[in-house]
């Protein structure tokens, strides 16, 4: 069966579709030994996709993983400063396997992880809406007014986002906490919402994206979605 050449790439775990459609653009995709254009479409069973010389194939069963991220790790699989990255918290999954979204250094919680690019593909895409909630603890007491200020922010610095729902876990005493519920998740959006407000932020932990939930699951850690988990991420592919 024909399919989009950047529906492949990212159905075989290669990297998502709009970072095909780049590979695409750039020439480094090859069908059957001739470059590939965007629009192209390919049979996996009939035709040859290379991507940078490499024959894409796709694994015979998806993974899919939940990791807790601590601080201190970056977001990706390899880091040229020689920071400490996901990819080694994950290493004994034995498989490469691709962040959906970003956690920024020092935030921690939640990080779904898989070589399935179609599924992080539905988790990112905006049209889907998946919320993403986040318990927040600032340096001293969160005011009424801050609490409004930041809950009315239409936009960080130009950009338009939608409206944060904040909600008061612990507005004072010395350190209060918040949970915040935000949608697009904008780089360091939440930080910049409390920076908005002059509040400092001193954790930042992902808790939920959509219907999935971090639990109890230990900093560090990392565990296999559950089939009720797995149907939730299948009914946003449609």
């Amino acid at each position: 069966m024909r399919e989009r050449l950047q529906k492949l790439i990212s159905g075989a775990g290669f990297c998502s579709r709009r970072a095909a459609e780049e590979l695409i653009a750039a020439g480094r995709v090859f069908v059957n030994g001739a470059p590939a254009s965007l629009g192209d479409s390919a049979d996996p069973e009939l035709d040859t996709v290379e991507v940078d010389g490499v024959r894409l194939s796709a694994p015979a069963e998806r993974m899919y993983i939940m990791l807790n991220k601590p601080r201190g790790y970056v977001t990706t699989l390899s880091d040229e400063k020689g920071r400490r990255t996901v990819a080694q918290l994950v290493a004994g999954a034995g498989r490469r396997l691709y962040p959906v979204g970003r956690l920024d250094l020092m935030s921690e919680g939640l990080l779904i992880l898989t070589d399935d690019g179609e599924a992080a593909n539905a988790l990112m895409h905006p049209a889907h809406e998946v919320e993403k909630a986040y318990i927040v603890t600032v340096r001293g007491p969160a005011s009424a007014a801050q609490l409004a200020a930041m809950s009315a922010l239409r936009e960080i610095e130009g950009k338009p986002i939608r409206r944060p729902r904040i909600s008061p876990l612990r507005p004072d005493g010395e350190n209060a906490r918040l949970r915040f519920v935000i949608h697009e998740g904008r780089n360091r959006e939440v930080r910049r919402i409390c920076a908005h407000a002059g509040l400092e932020v001193l954790r930042l932990v992902r808790v939920a994206e959509g219907e999935l939930r971090l639990g109890d699951l230990r900093p560090g850690r990392w565990r296999h979605l559950t089939e009720a988990e797995l149907k939730y991420i299948r009914g946003l592919m449609g």
